[in-house]
This record gives structure tokens, sequence and C-alpha cells, in this order.
């Protein structure tokens, strides 16, 4: 059984179509707990999201321009710890091909609150507990290993064969490497580049910046940080940080 609430990812290309399902789960958050920690309105951005996010469920209508719902589907259960899949269409005439892709259920729309409530149930029985996440994190400082506070760090940055955990006040060399951190992290820690992570509760915003970019990855974006006149780049690939910042979903 899992410990923690149901966390719980949105795929539509209709606005409307999100709306009500947010709806829905307010309703369903008065019988089993979960959070809504994201959601996407075309194929390629939920996944670009879900890889950064992470969720143990996604809520995913099948006909969207470009990437639909089963390509979406056959990438996510390739992954290594997929997020269980729950169709939301208006179609039925991919219900086998959805259980081939091992969904746990397909809701036709309108979807209904009771449906809905019984298809998490179903999930919510069968994901695992999960691991405690580390609350500091071991640092190297002149011969002693140095205890940081995860809670503290504002960015981590790959530098060499390290990387640097800043704090407001100071920054420690880690020998973890970005990508595990950012798997073991997804709802401390967001990418904005190849070589960067951001604390979400550093961000104070983002603004358009036209600023040299060595490697040419830069979007133009910077991230603002709290309480910090510094800017972060913002590279082309990870660009879909800002549309989720604008939806609130940072």
């Amino acid at each position: 059984m899992m410990n923690g609430p149901l966390r719980i990812f949105i795929v539509d290309d209709e606005a409307p179509a999100r709306n009500r399902l947010h709806d829905l789960l307010q309703d369903c958050a008065g019988h089993i707990p979960l959070q809504v920690v994201g959601e996407a309105e075309n194929g390629i951005q939920a996944l670009q999201l879900l890889a950064q996010i992470g969720a143990d469920v996604v809520l995913l209508d099948i006909h969207m321009p470009g990437l639909d719902g089963m390509a979406v589907a056959e990438q996510l259960v390739q992954r290594q710890h997929p997020a269980a899949v729950i169709f939301t269409t208006a179609y039925d005439t991919h219900a086998l091909q959805a259980f081939d892709l091992n969904a746990r259920d397909y809701l036709l729309k309108p979807v209904r609150a009771e449906r809905l409530l019984a298809a998490l149930r179903k999930v919510q029985a069968n994901v695992p507990s999960r691991v405690p996440v580390r609350q500091h994190l071991s640092a190297n400082e002149r011969g002693r290993v140095l205890l940081v506070p995860v809670a503290d760090i504002v960015c981590l940055r790959a530098e060499q064969k390290y990387v640097a955990a800043r704090t407001a006040t100071h920054t420690y060399l880690l020998e973890d490497s970005l990508t595990s951190l950012e798997q073991e992290f997804p709802q401390q820690f967001i990418r904005i580049h190849r070589n960067t992570l951001v604390a979400r509760n550093a961000i104070a915003g983002f603004a358009l910046k036209d600023q040299a970019s060595e490697d040419g990855e830069h979007s133009g974006w910077v991230v603002l940080l709290r309480d910090s006149d510094e800017c972060l780049p913002v590279s082309r690939r990870q660009y879909a940080v800002v549309k989720q910042f604008k939806q609130g979903n940072v």
C-alpha cells in the first residue's frame, strides 16, 4: 500500500476537459488522498514534464494533435517506474488496444466522479510504498564530510566530475550525479538546463533576457530566484518549464 497522496498528472488537448477533471478530482479528494502534480495539452509536452515531475497516475486523452494518447502510453510503459495510465476519452474504439498497454482503466467522457474514484482506488491499492527521501546530502570539503539540508539548496549544477549544490550562503561539492538527484527529488527540484536543476521553492518567476549563450542552447528565458539578483538560464529544450510555471504547476 502506498504512503502519501496519489500523484496525478492530466493530459488533454482541450482546456475545458482538463478543468472538468480538476473538478472531479476535487470531489475524489474527499475520499482518497491525492495531489494534481501537473498537466499537459499534448503528448510531447506530457512526456517531457512527466520525466521531470513523476506521477503515480496519468489521466490520458487519446485523440490529440501530434503524439496521441496511445503513443504516449507506449512510451510511458517502457520507463523504469511507469505511471499507471487511466484513459479518458470520448471514443470507445480503442479499449482493447488500451488494455494491451496495461491501462488501469478506460473511462468514457463525460467522465463521472464515481467511475473516476473507482479507477483511482484500483491504482491506489497497487502503488508500492515510497522509499523515504533523504533530508541531507553529503558533501566533501577539506577532508570533512558535511551534511547539507536538501531544503536549503537553491540550485544544483553539474561541474566536471562533481555537482555543485548552492545554498543562500555557500556552495558545496557533491559526488552524486545530476541525473540521480533529479530522479530522487522530483518534487524538490526541476531541470532548467542540461547542467542545472533549480529548487521549485526558490523560483520567483521567469523573465525574457537577451543574453549570449556559449552552447547556443539558451531559450532567452531565465529563472528569477527569490532573495537573489542572480538569473539562471533556461535551455530551449526545457522551455516547457516556463509554460508549466505560467499554468501554476511548477
